[in-house]
C-alpha cells in the first residue's frame, strides 16, 4: 500500500491506536466506579448508559486515557497542516477541511447522536416513543454532542490557522534551520512540560477542570480549550521543522530514548492515581489548602500528560518501521470508526445492563462490537466515492 506524499507511516500507525484507544474508553465509561446516571437530564451523567457493574481497573484505564489523548490528538492533527495548505492554497484547504470535517461533524452530531442516545432516553424516561424522544433529545438534553466535539472543534483550529497563514504568509513561507543537536531530551521534556503547564493549569484553576460549555452540538470543554489549541499549533510547528527528521528523527536521541519515556509514563501516571486520594485527605484534615492540594494534584497531571505524550510518540516512531496490513488498513478506517462508533458503544451497553456478568466482561464485549462493528460499518461506506475521495 502506498502513502500519500503527506503521510508519515508511524503518525498512521499512532493515529489509528489512538483511535482504539477512544473507542475502549467510551467502552470503559459504563463501568466506572464513579459512573452516575441522571434520570432527569441524561446529558448531566457520567455517561448516556451505565451499568450497576463496576471495576476500579476501568477508572485506572478511563482516567490514564483521559489525560493525554485529545491533546496528542489535536497535535498529530496540526502536523502537516502547514504543507497542505502550501500545496493546496489556502482556499482549497479550507473547501476540503468543510467536506472532510465539518461535514461529517454535522451527520455525526445529528443521525448518529440520535441514534447513539435513544437508549439513554428509554433509561430516563421508561418511554420508547420516538416523536418524543427527538423533542427531548434537542430541547431538554440540547443536543448531546458526544465523540464528534472533537472534529467540529478541529475545524475551528484548521480555519483559524488558514486565516493566521493568510496574515504571516512570509513567516510561514521561509525555511527553517532547526538544529536538532541543541535540544537534547532533558531540554524537551522541560519544554514540554513547561508548555502544557502554561496552557493548562491556570484555566483549570479558573474555569474548573471539568466544565464544558456552548450550545447545541457545538459543545467543549472549556478549561482545555488553550491545551488543544496549544498543542494544535505545537503540530503544525513541529511539521515545519520537519519533526520526522530532525526532534523526531529514527536517531535522535529523544526517540533512541522511548524506553525511558514508557517507564517515565508508567511511573507518572501511578503517581498521579496515588496522590489524588490522599491529597484529598490532607486537604480534608487541614495539612493543606485547596489551592495547594489542586496545584500538586494539577503538576503531576500535566507530568502525566507530557511523558504520555513523548512515550507513545517515541515509541511510534521507533518501533513502526514497515508497512503492515493490519495497521494499514486500521489507518485507512481509523477517521469513519472514530465517527461511528458511539451508536455501538451506547446500544450494546444498553443491551447488556440485565445480562449478569462482570463489568471487565461487558467493557470486552462492548469494546469489540463497537470496534468491529464500526470498523465494517467504514468499509462498506468507503466503497461509496465520494465518502473514499473525503474520508
Amino acid at each position: 500500500m502506498q502513502q500519500a506524499p503527506s503521510r508519515t507511516l508511524w503518525i498512521d500507525y499512532l493515529r489509528s491506536f489512538l483511535t482504539v484507544l477512544v473507542v475502549a474508553h467510551h467502552s470503559s465509561l459504563a463501568y466506572t466506579t464513579f459512573a452516575s446516571f441522571d434520570k432527569v437530564a441524561y446529558i448531566r451523567s457520567t455517561h448516556p448508559v451505565v451499568d450497576a457493574q463496576r471495576w476500579i481497573g476501568l477508572d485506572i484505564f478511563e482516567n490514564f486515557n483521559d489525560v493525554f489523548f485529545m491533546s496528542l490528538m489535536f497535535l498529530i492533527a496540526g502536523l502537516f497542516v502547514i504543507k497542505s495548505i502550501q500545496r493546496k492554497g489556502p482556499g482549497a484547504f479550507i473547501r476540503d477541511r468543510f467536506y472532510r470535517l465539518f461535514i461529517p461533524f454535522l451527520i455525526g452530531g445529528t443521525i448518529l447522536n440520535l441514534i447513539a442516545h435513544y437508549p439513554s432516553y428509554v433509561l430516563a424516561h421508561e418511554s420508547t416513543g420516538l416523536r418524543a424522544y427527538v423533542e427531548d433529545f434537542f430541547i431538554v438534553e440540547q443536543w448531546p454532542v458526544g465523540p464528534p466535539w472533537f472534529i467540529w472543534v478541529l475545524f475551528v483550529f484548521n480555519i483559524a490557522f488558514a486565516f493566521l497563514y493568510v496574515l504571516f504568509r512570509p513567516k510561514f513561507a521561509a525555511p527553517v534551520n532547526f538544529d536538532s543537536s541543541k535540544y537534547k531530551p532533558g531540554r524537551i521534556v522541560l519544554w514540554w512540560f513547561l508548555f502544557t503547564f502554561a496552557l493548562y493549569v491556570p484555566f483549570a484553576f479558573w474555569l474548573g477542570p471539568y466544565k464544558w460549555t456552548g450550545f447545541g452540538p457545538f459543545d467543549f470543554q472549556i478549561s482545555r480549550a488553550a491545551l488543544y489549541f496549544g498543542y494544535f499549533l505545537l503540530g503544525t510547528w513541529l511539521g515545519k521543522v520537519n519533526f520526522n527528521e530532525t526532534m523526531f528523527g529514527s536517531s535522535a536521541p529523544l526517540v533512541r530514548r522511548w524506553p525511558l519515556w514508557l517507564v517515565a509514563c508508567g511511573l507518572v501516571y501511578t503517581s498521579l492515581t496515588i496522590a489524588s486520594p490522599y491529597l484529598t485527605t490532607l486537604v480534608k484534615t487541614g495539612a493543606l489548602t485547596e489551592f495547594q492540594g489542586y496545584f500538586v494534584y494539577f503538576t503531576i497531571y500535566v507530568l502525566s500528560c507530557t511523558f504520555s505524550c513523548i512515550a507513545f510518540m517515541t515509541a511510534f516512531r521507533a518501533l513502526a518501521k514497515r508497512h503492515q496490513w493490519a495497521w494499514d488498513s486500521l489507518s485507512d478506517h481509523a477517521y469513519l470508526i472514530y465517527l461511528l462508533h458511539y451508536p455501538f458503544v451506547l446500544w450494546m451497553q444498553y443491551w447488556l445492563l440485565e445480562v449478569p456478568l462482570p463489568a471487565f466482561a461487558k467493557f470486552l464485549i462492548t469494546f469489540l462490537t463497537a470496534f468491529v462493528g464500526s470498523y465494517l460499518s467504514g468499509y462498506l461506506l468507503r466503497k461509496i466515492p465520494i465518502v473514499r475521495k473525503y474520508i
